[in-house]
């Protein structure tokens, strides 16, 4: 049966591997057996990462590119495909958010999250994937949430390239599928990572918020998710709540779930 210990020997590139659940996933990675190029905006945790995992016999290469810019996929491209590597395994992880109301939000925030949540996730893939459907073999994943199983009003755009991520992972899980390359949309639920403080949930009433609930641990998430990429599954929710949420959520009327949200979410005066 395919498991991650297929990843043995092969590079994998992790986007926005300094921090959170793109941590876990270049560990989970490492310890079986890929060989990894690290990529994120801070090249001080890229190198501190680089280090740890170099120390436990990992190959790993780091290439610091921030992709709220739109030349960074190619550039990131050009440092790994043109240095001669053999990218088998993209880990699409980048992704930020931000917790509040649309009109009085940041803007440049709001740009921000359709930039590297979309447009940089579709940017990165169409450079790679070419090359895994020659060879007849690769794994895709693209960082989804079970945000994007329907509208999360104070978190609209969020929620919204999240939906897109989903959708586009698993249309192009059918494109690919017959020359043998697997594509994972992970939708993890609230995690222990950097995403709150990034997104600013702290702001929303107390015991009501995405903040405040229980936080899967990011190496489970990382964990669950390879092993879901390794057999080909086109979708993983990675705890039981969210799984259960995503039924459910199904079969009620669209505003009647974005009203509830709503209230639960709303931000304090």
């Amino acid at each position: 049966m395919a498991s991650p210990q297929d990843f043995n020997g092969k590079w994998a590139l992790v986007t926005g591997a300094s921090a959170g659940i793109g941590v876990a996933l270049a560990r989970e990675l490492a310890k079986n057996g890929a060989k990894l190029i690290l990529t994120a905006r801070r090249k001080d945790r890229l190198d501190g990462l680089a280090a740890e995992l170099t120390a436990k016999g990992t190959e790993v290469r780091i290439v610091a590119a921030d992709l709220n810019q739109p030349g960074a996929p190619k550039e990131i491209y050009d440092a790994t495909v043109g240095a001669g590597l053999q990218v088998e395994i993209l880990i699409n992880n980048a992704g930020l958010g931000q917790y509040g109301e649309f009109a009085s939000g940041e803007p440049e925030q709001e740009l921000s999250q359709v930039r590297v949540n979309c447009e940089a996730m579709v940017h990165l893939t169409r450079l790679f994937v070419p090359a895994l459907i020659e060879r007849r073999r690769g794994w895709v994943m693209v960082l989804a949430s079970t945000a994007s199983f329907q509208p999360v009003p104070f978190l609209s755009t969020y929620a919204a390239t999240k939906a897109f991520d989903r959708f586009f992972a698993l249309g192009l899980a059918e494109e690919v599928a017959p020359f043998g390359v697997h594509v994972t949309a992970l939708c993890p639920g609230p995690t222990e990572s950097e995403f709150f403080a990034v997104a600013g949930t702290e702001k929303s009433p107390g015991g009501k918020s995405l903040a405040n609930r229980k936080r899967q641990s990011a190496e489970e998430v990382a964990r669950l998710g390879l092993e879901a990429l390794a057999q080909g599954k086109h979708t993983i929710i990675p705890y039981f709540a969210g799984r259960l949420t995503a039924v459910i959520v199904r079969f009620l009327p669209v505003g009647f779930v974005s009203y509830m949200i709503a209230k639960a979410a709303r931000p304090k005066n």
